[in-house]
């Protein structure tokens, strides 16, 4: 009885897991934003960085969202999504050092910071 009890925990805990990463990559995962219309970039003092910043149409329900997104231009690394916000169809963008970017008032270091809109 015990053995049974103790697979049927593992079991609930493993399919609970599941459906945890199955939420949180269809709606939370910023590698799956939708891809928008270019719209501007900046890149940062040193060259080390550019920031591209798009804008995506939701459709007739939604309003518009600014995406950016961080090029690294001395290393062959994958760009990554480290800006998203709602309601939002300019990017205002600033650098205020070397790895300091400021996004539609938005403060982020590139290296290690994000902002998404659903996390607040």
């Amino acid at each position: 009885m015990k053995k049974v009890f103790k697979t049927l925990i593992t079991v609930s805990f493993l399919f609970i897991a599941l459906v945890g990463y199955v939420i949180y990559w269809a709606f939370f995962d910023m590698n799956r934003l939708p891809t928008g219309a270019y719209l501007t970039e900046v890149t940062s003092p040193d060259g080390t960085y550019t920031l591209k910043a798009y804008v995506a149409n939701g459709g007739a329900t939604t309003s518009y969202s600014i995406r950016g997104e961080l090029v690294f231009n001395e290393r062959k690394s994958k760009t990554k999504n480290i800006y998203w916000n709602y309601e939002e169809d300019t990017a205002n963008i600033s650098w205020t050092d070397d790895d300091t970017v400021v996004i539609n008032g938005h403060s982020l270091d590139v290296l290690d910071e994000k902002y998404d809109f659903r996390r607040e």
